[in-house]
């Protein structure tokens, strides 16, 4: 087993990584960034399969150091390759070093994480050098939803023993993820009956007014004590100021702390009526990410973890619940003990602040190359 590279090469390489623009509007850029990727995983020689999901997304990623008749249920770690950035963000924020800051659009969600998760894997290449067997997914559409992408994840989850997320470490003390709550969305379409707003005001029906109900029903489903929030996020209506709206619509997210609470939600928006007459709801809700809810193996798992961040040179900590969705969702609904926020350490996720503290890039690699070796 090689050394591990130091903190410099360390650097090159995120550097590398992220001044190849990946957002999710572009499957292009992510392409482009699965191509850097696939070339650095194969150089080390782990095996690499690509899967395209379309040319509106971008392709599949995964690497591994399983042997070819190796069955056992593994290691699964997943990552995504697009950002929430859009083409020339590095303008605004550029790859550069300030102090112990490594700045520049989706260094720390999530191509940081990416590159030391791959890192100590690309030492661990020879089948036999883990314990378990390591299948190393990358998705492209997981600022989107992973709805390209979920099946791929479920499928290698369902061959797993362990979830490792590499999602970034929360700010302010790098603690790693245990629960998050699951994310829904609700489309909702208003259909009024227009009239002249003037001469015929009396025989309109206003898809605005009977929205702005349905706006508060929506909002007033929040409850903070459960942790359930509902925000109505966008919404359009009507045509022309001297028109009595026909037409009116909002997209509205959710989140909820487990099965239960998701469960009510769904059946009251589901459940939403029309207050005013002669007015339709077309109501479309889905929940798109199930909670991760903390478990007993989930924690058994973390103290394992714990034990490596010690032996690395750093302190693990858990974070309490976050209210963002991730691939973990997926992983941890089916049952699959699942670690979160296991990435690079910093801040400034979906800003134009985001950075790397470069300071803790040798700890973390080493944490994971002990995590992937030992783990069993």
């Amino acid at each position: 087993m090689s050394a591990l590279p130091s903190t410099e090469a360390l650097v090159a390489g995120i550097q590398s990584w992220v001044r190849c623009e990946s957002p999710s509007n572009s499957p292009e850029g992510v392409t482009k960034m699965a191509a850097l990727v696939e070339a650095q995983a194969r150089a080390a020689g782990l095996t690499v399969e690509v899967t395209s999901l379309g040319a509106d997304t971008g392709p599949l990623l995964y690497a591994t150091n399983r042997a070819a008749d190796d069955t056992r249920k593994g290691i699964l770690v997943l990552a995504h390759l697009d950002t929430v950035h859009p083409i020339g963000t590095l303008q605004e924020n550029p790859c550069r070093i300030d102090g112990d800051r490594l700045y520049g659009p989706g260094s720390y969600d999530m191509k940081g994480g990416i590159y030391l998760a791959l890192t100590a894997l690309s030492n661990l290449v020879k089948p036999g050098s883990t314990q378990l067997p390591v299948d190393f997914l990358m998705v492209p559409d997981e600022e989107t939803g992973s709805h390209a992408s979920r099946a791929s994840i479920e499928h290698y989850a369902a061959n797993a023993k362990y979830g490792l997320v590499c999602e970034p470490a929360r700010p302010n003390g790098g603690g790693c993820v245990t629960a998050r709550k699951g994310t829904g969305m609700l489309r909702l379409n208003v259909k009024g009956r227009p009239a002249h707003a003037g001469m015929q005001h009396e025989k309109g029906r206003s898809a605005i007014r009977e929205m702005a109900h349905q706006v508060l029903a929506l909002e007033a489903m929040t409850d903070y004590e459960r942790g359930v929030t509902v925000s109505v996020g966008t919404i359009a209506g009507g045509t022309v100021t001297n028109t009595v709206p026909a037409q009116c619509r909002c997209v509205v997210d959710f989140r909820v702390p487990d099965m239960g609470a998701a469960e009510d939600v769904l059946r009251r928006m589901r459940n939403l009526c029309a207050v005013g007459p002669d007015v339709e709801l077309d109501i479309d809700v889905e929940l798109n990410r199930p909670p991760m809810v903390r478990s007993d193996a989930a924690v058994a798992l973390l103290e394992m973890a714990q034990g490596y961040a010690r032996e690395a040179g750093f302190e693990l900590a858990e974070a309490p619940m976050t209210g963002g969705g991730s691939d973990a969702n997926f992983t941890s609904a089916m049952g699959v003990p699942t670690l979160d926020g296991l990435g690079a350490d910093g801040n400034g996720a979906h800003t134009l602040d985001e950075y790397v503290l470069i300071s803790t890039l040798q700890t973390r690699v080493k944490f994971w190359e002990l995590l992937l070796r030992q783990l069993a």
